[in-house]
């Protein structure tokens, strides 16, 4: 088992200023804030980082910036995903995998693939990159769904060693659950599904709100992988007014909107995302009240 992507991992915002360039203040602010407060690992180049909207030497510059910043203290978990095998290929060939130890690979998106095309996929991946690989499975962003079948199939293969799941389909999980080895990591990739994917056997969640709340978060499933559920239980219900409305108007325009209030970096986020609404943060403020 991967043992250092058993917990939370944090998936990280890329901050921007009010020009559109990165931010690198806000970044570096942000890196000392979580650095600070206990989390297992930090995932870069997720779909919360705006990935879709960052250009290639973009990616890279962030990524060389976290590395320095980091320094080794946390695994690096790192976003390389897409719709084109042939040219995703290409991109793990011509990516410097120094610091980092696995890569993150989202399900091809609006292509719709069948089983097979998301299975051969997958494969190909495997084989290229040099660095263990995590599935990412998110149908309300992909339009498709990576199959149980298809996760416990993959799951054999021997450089592909987890899933971040977001289908939050309780049956699929544990189907996927009861099919995979017990050192593949099934890892929630929806914040409100972490604690109920442990109770069923999962091994961690990759965050959204542990950008804003990673002392909090991380303690959360900490509790629950020691089967204090009970405890887990009473923090992740008082995530339960905030988490919805990070996603109302887009992610991560909720989740900056507290980083904001925070201090620790702009609200900014780039088209065709807008900022929060002023309905929006005033939820929001109302809502971070409910959290210690």
């Amino acid at each position: 088992m991967y043992n250092q992507f058993v917990g939370t991992g944090v998936a990280l915002v890329t901050p921007f200023d009010g020009n559109g360039a990165i931010d690198f203040d806000g970044l570096k602010k942000l890196l000392l804030y979580i650095s600070d407060q206990k989390v297992e690992y930090l995932v870069v180049n997720g779909t919360t980082a705006e990935s879709a909207t960052t250009t290639v030497e973009e990616k890279k510059s962030i990524l060389s910036f976290i590395l320095k910043q980091n320094n080794g203290r946390l695994p690096i978990m790192y976003g390389l995903g897409g719709n084109n095998t042939a040219q995703l290929i290409e991109e793990i060939k011509s990516t410097n995998f120094e610091g980092i130890q696995a890569i993150l690979s989202v399900s091809p998106y609006y292509n719709r693939p069948s089983q097979e095309g998301i299975y051969q996929h997958y494969k190909a991946v495997a084989e290229a990159s040099p660095v263990p690989v995590f599935l990412y499975n998110v149908p309300s962003r992909t339009g498709s769904n990576i199959a149980a079948q298809t996760t416990i199939r993959l799951s054999k293969l021997p450089n592909i060693v987890g899933i971040k799941d977001a289908s939050t389909d309780v049956n699929q999980s544990i189907e996927i659950l009861k099919g995979v080895d017990k050192d593949f990591l099934v890892l929630s990739g929806d914040d409100m599904w972490a604690v109920p994917l442990i109770a069923l056997g999962g091994k961690g969640s990759i965050s959204v709100l542990a950008n804003a709340y990673p002392s909090q978060f991380g303690n959360m499933i900490r509790l629950a992988l020691s089967n204090k559920f009970e405890e887990s239980a009473a923090i992740l219900k008082s995530f339960a007014s905030l988490n919805p409305l990070l996603y109302e108007e887009g992610n991560p325009v909720g989740l900056k909107t507290v980083l904001a209030a925070l201090g620790i970096c702009k609200n900014n986020v780039r088209l065709p995302l807008a900022a929060a609404s002023e309905g929006l943060k005033s939820k929001i403020v109302a809502a971070t009240e409910q959290i210690n």
